[in-house]
Order: C-alpha cells, then sequence, then structure tokens
C-alpha cells in the first residue's frame, strides 16, 4: 500500500494557531485551568498540574452518557469529529484534531479517519502520520494503549504535545534520557525507572522522511514490545501499554492498571508530567512520590 501524505510542509503549526483562535471564540475548544508545582523526585523535576475546575468536562460527560442511553451504542467524538476542531488533513488515513479538553496549550490528536480499534497494535501508516506532525512541530508524541494505560475513547488516536513543557523545562525526563546506555541491540533502560520498559534510540532527521521511515520505525516498536514480553501475533494488543516518542528516541512501558490511589496515569507521566484533580490529589501524591506512583501502574520487574 502506497501511503500519501496531504499535509503540505511547513503549514502545522500555522494552522494549529488559526484553529486554537477560531475554536477559542467559538467556545469549541474548553481548556482546563490548572496551576502547576515541581516536585522532584531522584533527579526528576516532575512537572504536577493541579486542575482548578473539571465542572465542563464532567457536564460534558454526563451529556455523552445520556446519549449513550437514548441512542444504545458507544458515544464516539471522532465519527463524526467536531469541524470547529479539525486543524488539518494529515494523510489518506489520519487527520488532525485539537484536543477539546486540553490542559496543555497546542495538544493535538492523531486520529484514524475510519473507526480502528484503541487496542490494536499501531500500524505503519501510525507512524507516518505521526512522523509527519513531529517533523512539523517538536514535541512529545504518545499512545495510550488501552484503558489501563489511561485511554478514555475507543476509537484509535495518537497524540502530541510541542514542547516546551515549561519554559524552563523542555521535557522533564529529558536528563535521565541522556543517562540511558543502550545495548548492542540498541535497546536501553531508565535507571530510576523500577519497572519493565524498553526505550531506543531514532536516527537523526527520520522525521524528515516519515513515509520511507515508517517501516523502519515499525520494526524498532515490534522490537520494543518484544523486549517486555509483549506477543504481537495478533491485530488487537496482547497487553496495555504506552508509548512516548520524540524526535531523538522511543520507548514503550507495560501498564498494569490506570491508576493508584485514585490518581490517574497515561503516557505523559512517564515523561515527568502528572495531572491531579484536586489539592487531596496533590498531597497524596507527595507522600507516595511520583515514581512509586509509576511504578505502581507499571509492570515491576
Amino acid at each position: 500500500m502506497t501511503e500519501t501524505l496531504i499535509l503540505e510542509p511547513d503549514t502545522l503549526w500555522n494552522k494549529v494557531i488559526t484553529q486554537t483562535q477560531h475554536a477559542l471564540l467559538c467556545g469549541a475548544l474548553q481548556p482546563i485551568l490548572t496551576e502547576y508545582e515541581i516536585i522532584g523526585d531522584t533527579g526528576v523535576p516532575f512537572l504536577v498540574r493541579i486542575v482548578t475546575n473539571l465542572a465542563r468536562k464532567d457536564a460534558a460527560k454526563q451529556e455523552e452518557d445520556k446519549k449513550v442511553k437514548t441512542e444504545g451504542k458507544p458515544f464516539n467524538p471522532f465519527l463524526p469529529y467536531d469541524k470547529e476542531l479539525f486543524v488539518t488533513n494529515i494523510s489518506d488515513t489520519h487527520l488532525c484534531l485539537l484536543n477539546k479538553f486540553n490542559v496543555v496549550d497546542h495538544h493535538l490528536l492523531i486520529v484514524t479517519r475510519e473507526y480502528e480499534d484503541q487496542d490494536n497494535w499501531l500500524t505503519r501508516e501510525d507512524f507516518i502520520a505521526l512522523g509527519a506532525t513531529l517533523a512539523q512541530i517538536d514535541g512529545l508524541g504518545f499512545y495510550n494503549g488501552g484503558k489501563l494505560a489511561g485511554s478514555s475513547q475507543p476509537h484509535k488516536h495518537l497524540q502530541l504535545i510541542p514542547f516546551p513543557f515549561l519554559p524552563e523545562i523542555r521535557l522533564p525526563i529529558d536528563s535521565e534520557i541522556s543517562s540511558v546506555q543502550y545495548n548492542s541491540d540498541q535497546i536501553g533502560i531508565i535507571p530510576c525507572f523500577e519497572f519493565i520498559h524498553a526505550i531506543a534510540p531514532l536516527e537523526q532527521n527520520w522525521v524528515q522522511s516519515p513515509v520511507e521511515s515508517a517501516p523502519t520505525l515499525l520494526e524498532i516498536y515490534y522490537k520494543l514490545l518484544k523486549t517486555v514480553q509483549y506477543e504481537i501475533n495478533s491485530p488487537k494488543q496482547t497487553g496495555d501499554y504506552n508509548l512516548l516518542i520524540t524526535r531523538e528516541w522511543i520507548m514503550i512501558v507495560p501498564r498494569t492498571q490506570d491508576s493508584y490511589q485514585s490518581i490517574g496515569v497515561n503516557a505523559v507521566g512517564f515523561a515527568g508530567a502528572l495531572l491531579v484533580r484536586n489539592i487531596e490529589q496533590l498531597k497524596i501524591l507527595k507522600e507516595i512520590r511520583p515514581l512509586n506512583l509509576l511504578s505502581n501502574v507499571a509492570k515491576l520487574k
């Protein structure tokens, strides 16, 4: 199959800015306001956002639940998608939307045009779309593979958050990534992560040729899955996991539960960014420490 990129070079950021302004004005984009604290743990400056108001998101969830009961089928925000949140077409198979309830600015969703399950393995086409997006916006790409990995929607979608996470922090785990030592198979682990995971470096400038790079990226993805003992013999994933990817590296983290002591964790948590719903959860997080939180939702070695 030949994949065609529709996204034109050097256009994505302007499209994101323009559509963000429009979506804010018309009310389609409803940011979740937060404050933040930095909690250091074993040298990692965890960025912890504290939600100040979830009323709009909770109200939207109640409306979704009512619609499900009335129509008798699961609600899918991507079929059809909200046109006010549409940023651009990426490829024959994927398009880009703004995240309606964004915690950080310019949080993007990379969504399959046709319905695919979120618990299917990623494909060559997924990596093409993700690569084309990362080529134009330097940031953290990620995937929540299954409910235990923090996924809230069954329709397959990858995500991208631009760098830096804060003006003074590009990505909280950057210093740990730089200390990774890779074996002869080019697989490594992050020293302070006391749970099963696997990380691999990526070739420089792979994003400049996302179509050509996708088969290699897919091969590395499979290698990482095998490293963490996941079988890939069927279209459906054999365990929930998070994928994190930047222009420089790609990482897989198997998951055993979606939260610990009521604090939810998705892929971004393993990049050093966490979200708590209130001050009470913040107190709990300070008591248990961020790395212990991650260990309790991942697979221990």
